[in-house]
């Protein structure tokens, strides 16, 4: 058995694959490199059979129809033969000093293996001169293993995102986790359902994941995400109805839970409102009213918190508070 799988979901990424897969490969032998090409239509394919033919027993090519993000995510998990599992995007790349130190560490836990393992990501965002580090020294242990009942306080923008976590990989195929087909921001839907059943955890702290954000027409870009915003909704709907933090084992698991659920239907919530039209407005409602009917516990939390008071601020003084709110914690975490 492999350490480590690392599934590359790729799409069209011919101009930046190699960086992604270049900075994995001195993994070696501890790890497989699963490139899931997801019907590609440039040469993505022909460089994952390329890698795959250069590095036998540790670069795979998988290729199928076009699913989507998390189609190929799911994908990859499917053929991944490692005990443990992360996802790097075709854009991202790990870094070189930390990547060995992550390996080393999940070496070590081998014999009693982790649920999820924790790194800090870095917002390796186009043209800025500082580069924002997530990381979790304030709110976890460190170098140790840990349970729920040990975690401390999350600040805004420190949720834990794809990019931070590496799962124990029959965790994952036990969970019921299922990505939907042709639908982006499965990353909080990945990340989140899977733990309702994580008890034991790792945190190493150093900076593993780079976070690319620069291209116009990367997913996260607002405007593009105001164009796919039904996408981000189904994703925020998934979360509500397929996981009740209130039915989890550990009160402090909840209140992360739930923290990571306000993030997720606040963000759904103000770019309704950014966008500035009717219909979406209409959207932000249904939205609420959603929540409110499949989990009334749920809504009443998130409705009367901090952000979900702010999200339902009347009128145009509102929206200009929520709005301002919103660009500066923009700015503050450097995302989008």
């Amino acid at each position: 058995m492999k350490l480590l799988s690392i599934a590359i979901p790729s799409y069209n990424s011919q101009d930046y694959l190699s960086h992604a897969v270049e900075s994995l490969l001195p993994g070696g032998d501890q790890v497989e490199i699963l490139i899931v090409d997801d019907g590609s239509t440039d040469k993505t394919a022909e460089m994952a059979d390329a890698y795959e033919r250069r590095y036998p027993g540790i670069v795979r090519a998988i290729h199928k129809e076009n699913g989507g993000h998390g189609d190929a995510v799911m994908t990859g998990l499917r053929n991944a033969s490692g005990l443990y599992f992360k996802v790097v995007d075709s854009d991202d790349w790990a870094d070189s000093e930390a990547y060995p130190q992550v390996l080393e560490a999940l070496s070590r836990l081998q014999d009693d293996p982790v649920d999820m393992f924790i790194s800090n990501y870095i917002y390796d965002k186009a043209g800025a001169k500082h580069k924002h580090v997530v990381s979790y020294r304030n709110a976890l242990p460190r170098n140790r293993v840990f349970g729920w009942e040990e975690t401390r306080h999350f600040h805004w923008g420190q949720y834990l995102l794809m990019h931070a976590v590496i799962y124990r990989t029959a965790l994952l195929l036990s969970c019921g986790m299922d990505l939907p087909k042709h639908t982006f921001y499965v990353d909080d839907l990945y990340v989140y359902v899977p733990l309702k059943n994580v008890k034991k955890m790792y945190y190493l702290d150093v900076d593993l994941y780079h976070y690319f954000i620069g291209r116009d027409d990367q997913s996260v870009q607002e405007q593009v995400m105001i164009r796919r915003i039904d996408q981000y909704l189904l994703v925020n709907r998934l979360m509500v109805s397929e996981v009740d933090p209130f039915s989890v084992d550990d009160v402090h698991k909840q209140k992360y839970m739930l923290k990571f659920l306000e993030i997720v239907t606040t963000v759904s919530s103000v770019l309704l409102v950014k966008s500035g039209t009717e219909e979406n407005l209409r959207k932000k409602k249904d939205l609420w009213s959603y929540i409110e009917k499949e989990n009334p516990r749920v809504y009443q939390n998130l409705r009367y918190r901090q952000l979900g008071r702010a999200i339902h601020l009347p009128g145009s003084i509102g929206r200009v508070v929520l709005l301002c709110g919103y660009t500066v914690t923009r700015k503050i975490f450097g995302f989008n």
